[in-house]
């Protein structure tokens, strides 16, 4: 998988957020062998209280990937950007522009034009979205290169509520990179995703709130790797009837 010339070889990308202690959460990052993970501009306070949480991210040499978690409009959104851009030295930003409380619904249009900014100012732009083909488009045209687009509401665990619609953005966009970003809950979550044709699937509440999030680290991992090898294969198409596996030729005669 190429991501703005960069090759990652795991299609799982880990948020960091609601864990409940740093060294569970390196633990499932160490499970889940991704080679993304997300950050938030808000753990890195001003008074440098958020310092030991980033310098033990930094230690697992991994991508970083700073978000614009929590902005409602543009200047907010681009404002963290360039502060995120800062804090972490890197110029990926995954670009979160919320337009509804409750659902944490992108505002695609302030989205389009945050990232219209971004990518002018030399950002490479990961923009969550929805599965709006015109949105999709618009933000190509703004100079994104790949595509985040929700499964489900933030944190919800729904799994995928439109799967037919993102099966219609693998075929839109085949040559965009696309990552279900937001609403897997479980392994077989992750591994619908990928059998849709998706290239990765980005969660975060699913491993932080699991029991044991390690191991439900690894599970991800696994499912994601399965319904990859599964779209690959070319997977059957469901049938309304029953089709025998078994030939009719050579049954024995009754006398």
């Amino acid at each position: 998988m190429q991501l703005y010339g960069i090759e990652i070889t795991s299609r799982l990308l880990l948020g960091t957020a609601q864990y409940p202690s740093p060294s569970i959460l390196r633990d499932a990052i160490t499970a889940s062998g991704t080679e993304i993970i997300t950050v938030s501009l808000r753990r890195e306070t001003v008074d440098g209280s958020g310092a030991g949480f980033w310098a033990g991210l930094r230690a697992l040499n991994m991508h970083i990937l700073p978000n614009t978690a929590g902005c409602y409009c543009v200047q907010e959104a681009v404002t963290t950007a360039h502060m995120a851009r800062e804090v972490f030295g890197t110029d990926w930003i995954k670009l979160e522009v919320i337009g509804h409380a409750d659902t944490l619904q992108p505002d695609v249009f302030a989205l389009v034009e945050a990232a219209r900014v971004l990518c002018g100012d030399g950002f490479k732009v990961f923009p969550y979205t929805t599965d709006d083909l015109v949105v999709g488009e618009k933000l190509i045209e703004a100079g994104c290169e790949v595509l985040m687009p929700w499964g489900a509401p933030i944190g919800s665990g729904q799994g995928l509520r439109t799967p037919d619609a993102l099966r219609s953005m693998r075929a839109h966009f085949p040559d965009i990179p696309l990552i279900v970003d937001a609403g897997i809950g479980r392994p077989s979550d992750a591994a619908h995703a990928m059998e849709l044709g998706m290239d990765a699937v980005l969660l975060n509440t699913a491993v932080a709130k699991a029991g044991e999030p390690a191991k439900m680290a690894h599970a991800m991992a696994l499912a994601i790797e399965a319904g990859r090898a599964g779209f690959a294969a070319d997977l059957m198409e469901p049938r309304d009837m029953a089709v025998p596996s078994t030939p009719i030729m050579g049954l024995a005669k009754l006398a």
